[in-house]
């Protein structure tokens, strides 16, 4: 096939041109050369830096748009009743929250994934006394109408097996590794048993369970602690290991993808193999208060106001029971995207999740509320003017209750276009949980985040959707939220009616979050250069390396962390001077709008660097080899999860041994800041 334009070469040779036209031809030639040469990015392409004015007066504006009554008006709308995921309630939710990003003229989609899910279909719980009687505990929420418990999903643990334990009973207080030795120096073996512990901060509930089945447990009973809930709520939840669909680890659940059997040794061994319920306070009272048996002085200031300190065994039987359904359901996540006018391929996610355990008030649609409160402002600033530097997309979360499940499935099969493409990822769950406003972020953040808030945290555990930002993507994140803890968590009492009568009657903390969560996206989205501040993440290394010091034996050297802590110090102070130097120009060019552009890839890539193929040993998801989960145990570190990690195996491990795989691990995270500091370059070895 001949090409085209060899065939308008040669049509058009056949007459010689006039030599005006030819000298007119050759001067626009040279006209464009030279404007190209002095001008290699032209408008609309590259447009100079935006006015710190402009943007001062549309960030200004963003606050005046708040509306208490917009944002509860949301919120009453979302949790007029349960939408569990996976549920026929649940897409009503996604139809809501869809309808509002189009009606703003948002560009609208839905990702669909299908994920295994799990449900109860029946359970009880009956405790059997020395005297000889019995009584049958209630699992039915205290303080909720009948309607309420016709429609809320009954209290259980997602992915327990079904089955049945009957046995003695031993309080295990939190269900620590201390909390067993406790037990064992104070004679008690709580194998064959059924063990009861009260949740606390460390271990999660997957956490409980998993260390109870390999003491020798036949069962689990989990109540919250005593001070949380005092409405008779019970507290639901997953007991689940890890995050995202455990029949595609690794990959997204799409339709016709890869599906992993119910059997495969790589979906069970996420599941616990004993049976657990949720139980009420109140209930739990009623069985620790008749235990006789051991006396663990560590746990009188838990136990001594119940029954003195005394844990059992027994005399009190418990029988417990559990039939569940595990199922391959829909999950819907909804997206809206507003398209950046400069930079489209660089993404600023704003999420949270939509699906609740029952009406999901505070969690998780009091963040849903503000999230499309923030939507709803900027359409208004859209409307005034402003288009934003860089894409911003919304994000609505499903399956997050049953572990991280839509968030997840999306970044693993979105990995190569976030890791190129995400600037950060800005999350909210629960917005407004009570007094008191919270942070945590990866460290560079830091700076941004102190214009509007104090108290920063670290996002190492796996609380919310972040973790697949953080932790497999190696995206900067931020999460913030209203208050720590909330005494009608994941429990039938979550409702509109409860944030109106305690949480926040006035809606005054839901129009705070939403500011502080549009105002940071705003920067992010518009500000010329990232605000990205290296130094901290440096400070927050250098701090956790100096208690690392401190807990380890002198034989294992620490020498090759702080050479890549320096590295990344050197290399983050450089960062900064060249930003001041651009953000002090006057005049930008063609060259320095390059310049500016390089600086943010690296700024932005650099978080990347602290991924590892390998993962955490154990838990290869989990990349990050400075923000990650620990396993299951107290540490004294908020970075480091590898090295903590091989600290706690190595108290099992010959002294050899255990000192060498601390080592490795210590050249593992070393390497991981040195590539952080070369992508913070840009340069090649």
């Amino acid at each position: 096939m001949t090409h085209p334009f060899t065939k308008l070469t040669t049509t058009a040779s056949s007459k010689p041109p006039p030599p005006l036209i030819t000298f007119t031809f050759l001067l626009i030639l040279c006209i464009i050369g030279f404007y190209t040469l002095h001008h290699p990015y032209p408008s609309p392409a590259t447009p100079p830096l935006r006015n710190p004015q402009t943007a001062l007066h549309f960030q200004k504006t963003f606050l005046s748009l708040s509306s208490n009554y917009t944002v509860s008006s949301y919120l009453r709308d979302l949790t007029h009743h349960p939408h569990l995921a996976g549920t026929e309630p649940s897409l009503d939710t996604v139809r809501y929250v869809q309808s509002h990003f189009e009606q703003l003229k948002f560009n609208t989609h839905t990702v669909e994934y299908k994920a295994l899910l799990s449900y109860p279909v029946h359970a009880s719980v009956s405790a059997h006394f020395s005297n000889g009687t019995t009584v049958e505990l209630s699992l039915t929420e205290k303080g909720i109408s009948q309607n309420a418990i016709l429609d809320v999903v009954q209290p259980y643990h997602a992915y327990s097996p079904s089955g049945s334990a009957y046995g003695k009973v031993v309080f295990v207080n939190y269900g620590r590794e201390e909390d067993y030795r406790a037990l064992e120096a104070a004679g008690v073996n709580v194998s064959g048993c059924v063990v009861m512990a009260r949740k606390g901060s460390v271990l999660s509930r997957s956490g409980v369970i998993f260390l109870a089945e390999a003491k020798g447990a036949i069962g689990v009973l989990l109540y919250a602690e005593w001070d949380r809930l005092r409405g008779g709520g019970v507290e639901r939840g997953t007991v689940m290991r890890g995050v995202g669909d455990p029949l595609s680890p690794g990959w997204a659940g799409v339709e016709g993808g890869e599906s992993l059997d119910l059997e495969d040794s790589e979906v069970s061994k996420r599941f616990p193999k004993i049976p657990s319920l949720p139980l009420s306070f109140e209930n739990a009272q009623i069985i620790l208060g008749s235990l006789w048996g051991g006396f663990v002085p560590q746990f009188l200031n838990d136990l001594g106001r119940v029954n003195g300190g005394r844990v059992g065994p027994g005399p009190t039987m418990v029988n417990l029971t559990f039939q569940g359904k595990k199922k391959v359901a829909t999950i819907y996540n909804v997206f809206a995207v507003i398209r950046g006018l400069e930079e489209p391929n660089r993404y600023v996610l704003l999420g949270n999740h939509r699906d609740a355990w029952t009406y999901g008030a505070i969690d998780p649609n009091s963040g849903t509320a503000a999230l499309l409160d923030i939507a709803r402002r900027y359409a208004l600033l859209m409307r005034l003017g402003w288009s934003p530097r860089r894409t911003i997309i919304f994000c609505s979360w499903d399956a997050e209750e049953f572990g991280m499940i839509g968030s997840t499935e999306w970044v693993e099969e979105n990995l190569v276009n976030l890791g190129a493409k995400a600037v950060a990822y800005l999350n909210v769950d629960c917005a407004v949980q009570g007094p008191g406003f919270f942070a945590g972020a990866t460290p560079q953040l830091d700076d941004i985040l102190i214009e509007v808030t104090k108290m920063i945290q670290r996002l190492g555990g796996v609380d919310s959707d972040f973790a697949s930002f953080v932790q497999h993507a190696g995206v900067p994140s931020v999460d913030m939220y209203y208050g720590k803890d909330f005494p009608v968590y994941h429990t039938a009492l979550d409702t509109y009616t409860w944030i109106v009568g305690h949480a926040d009657p006035l809606f005054h903390r839901h129009v705070a979050v939403a500011g502080v969560w549009g105002l940071l996206a705003l920067h992010l989205a518009d500000d010329s250069i990232l605000p990205f501040n290296f130094l901290s993440y440096s400070d927050q290394l250098q701090e956790n390396k100096d208690i690392l010091s401190n807990l380890l034996d002198q034989r294992i050297s620490l020498d090759p962390l702080t050479a890549a802590i320096k590295d990344l110090t050197s290399a983050a102070k450089d960062a900064q001077n060249e930003a001041k130097r651009l953000r002090e120009q006057e005049h930008l060019g063609g060259v320095e709008i390059l310049k500016i552009h390089d600086l943010n890839d690296r700024l932005m890539l650099a978080e990347r660097g602290f991924l590892d193929t390998d993962g955490l040993q154990g838990r290869q998801w989990f990349k990050h080899l400075i923000y990650g989960p620990h396993d299951e145990y107290e540490s004294k570190l908020s970075c480091f999860p590898g090295i903590a990690d091989a600290i706690s195996q190595s108290t099992s491990m010959s002294k050899k041994d255990g000192e060498a795989l601390i080592q490795h691990e210590v050249w593992r995270v070393a390497r991981a800041i040195q590539r952080a500091a070369s992508a913070l370059r840009g340069e090649l070895t």
